[in-house]
């Protein structure tokens, strides 16, 4: 058996664990949602609708900067905590240099492809002549910050591996307090609108990013030199089939973004609501809905620590039992959200900007209807990161995609073409209820399975 006596995650109580892990893990996430609902409150003040429908449009590309931060942050993050559950110290050390670098690469990459290719992308994502240009001032400032976002996010993971999700936290709150303050200054006061904005966002990025590589130089569990930042074939490609399902899952968000947003623009065309109205509402309910996922999510991955070092120490009861607390606390979020959302839905559209009766219509429906199994919500995304973390990629890449790929897409293409605009609506919360079946089947089977490797230990 191998030892995990001096290592907290082998051995402490797993519901303290949770709250030590989870807490901080939330907070993150939160605030990494904070950046575009910060940016979207200011702007639908200052610039107005046609401006909360530009950073819509923009969304996209944030979804893309996550799902490379998931990647190689949660990627590097399980293998490292497998590794070191093994007792496997000198390995689990090259994952965390991998990780590191290939998150910088990956941001470079994708903001020096964002520029070139500026304008087709936004028209690719169904920005409308009238909002373009104001997807245009934005998104070409927030792109310089990608690098840094990504490995704010990414680099996030890799800080709670080592055993400071409080640090993690202090990483992402940092950088969204000095967006909140600059947001406010460069938008309401300086009225710069939408390059306000963006500047309040990377400055918020840089800093965060910052803060992650100072931490890098005291890595605690572990210590980084620079022949771990080698790039290695080897560990690269464990790092990538582990991360591959979350990031499988932002990938998914982001082309259900793009298609949800054609989609929106082409049937609201041909409804009293027009191209612009159902494009706001959207980049509003989206945003709203984000930051409860993001606490979901920040359940699943405060979990991922404890799931991974203790399927490596072949503890599976301490793996089954994490996995059971998020759930059981998910749920909760997930069930105060549904009626938050039936209930108060033109409450918190108003809190976005003013707009005609109509927008306020189609926005109470959307919420109404597209969240309308936001309780069932929590079990999908919560599963997907409990295979990842237990070294289990197919399956998790498997269940990242049945919400947004499997189900959603197809019911988007197909319900519209018989029920118009209304059938944009309906195809959310039958994937989710699709989804969330699945979810269940296949933990259920993976416990089993735990259950007989239990019985072999005896």
């Amino acid at each position: 058996m191998i030892e995990t006596r001096d290592n907290p995650l082998g051995s402490e109580k797993v519901s303290k664990l949770m709250l030590r892990f989870a807490v901080p893990s939330i907070i993150a996430m939160l605030v990494g949602a904070l950046y575009n609902i910060i940016d979207q409150l200011f702007i639908g003040q200052s610039v107005g609708m046609l401006g909360n429908a530009a950073t819509n449009i923009a969304f996209p590309l944030s979804t893309s900067c996550i799902a490379l931060a998931l990647l190689f942050g949660i990627g590097g993050a399980s293998c490292f905590n497998l590794s070191m559950g093994k007792g496997e110290k000198e390995k689990s050390a090259y994952y965390i240099g991998n990780s590191v670098i290939m998150l910088s690469l990956s941001g470079i990459i994708l903001a020096v492809i964002t520029i070139i290719f500026l304008t087709p992308l936004l028209k690719s994502f169904g920005a409308p002549d009238d909002v373009l240009p104001y997807a245009q001032e934005y998104v070409k400032i927030t792109a310089f910050g990608f690098p840094f976002l990504v490995l704010t996010t990414g680099g996030g993971h890799l800080i709670r591996a080592d055993g400071s999700p409080a640090m993690t936290m202090i990483c992402s709150l940092v950088g969204a307090v000095i967006n909140t303050v600059l947001d406010a200054v460069f938008v309401m006061v300086l009225d710069m609108g939408m390059a306000g904005a963006a500047y309040a966002t990377i400055i918020g990025q840089v800093i965060s990013g910052i803060i992650v590589i100072a931490y890098l130089f005291k890595f605690k569990t572990v210590s980084l030199t620079s022949k771990h930042f080698r790039i290695s074939p080897t560990y690269t490609r464990k790092i990538i089939s582990i991360g591959m399902a979350s990031c499988f899952n932002q990938l998914a968000i982001m082309v259900v973004q793009i298609v949800i947003n054609n989609s929106l623009k082409h049937y609201g065309t041909l409804s009293e609501y027009g191209e612009s109205i159902p494009l706001a509402c959207a980049g509003i309910i989206m945003k709203v809905f984000q930051l409860i996922f993001s606490i979901v999510i920040g359940l699943g991955q405060g979990t991922q620590p404890i799931e991974s070092f203790n399927y490596g120490a072949k503890k599976y009861d301490r793996v089954k039992e994490a996995y059971r607390l998020a759930i059981q606390v998910g749920a909760v979020i997930s069930i105060l959200s549904f009626v938050a959302f039936q209930v108060f839905p033109r409450q918190i559209i108003s809190v976005f900007g003013d707009g005609e009766e109509l927008y306020f219509e189609f926005g109470e429906r959307f919420f109404r209807i597209f969240l309308f199994f936001t309780w069932l919500n929590c079990i999908q995304p919560i599963s997907s990161t409990f295979f990842t973390s237990i070294g289990k990629p197919v399956k998790g890449i498997f269940l990242s995609l049945t919400r947004q790929i499997i189900f959603f897409v197809p019911l988007l293409l197909i319900l519209p073409v018989f029920m118009g605009i209304d059938g944009i609506l309906y195809s959310g919360p039958i994937a989710d209820l699709l989804a969330g079946i699945v979810a269940i089947l296949m933990t259920y089977s993976e416990f089993r399975d735990m259950k007989r490797l239990e019985q072999n230990l005896k």
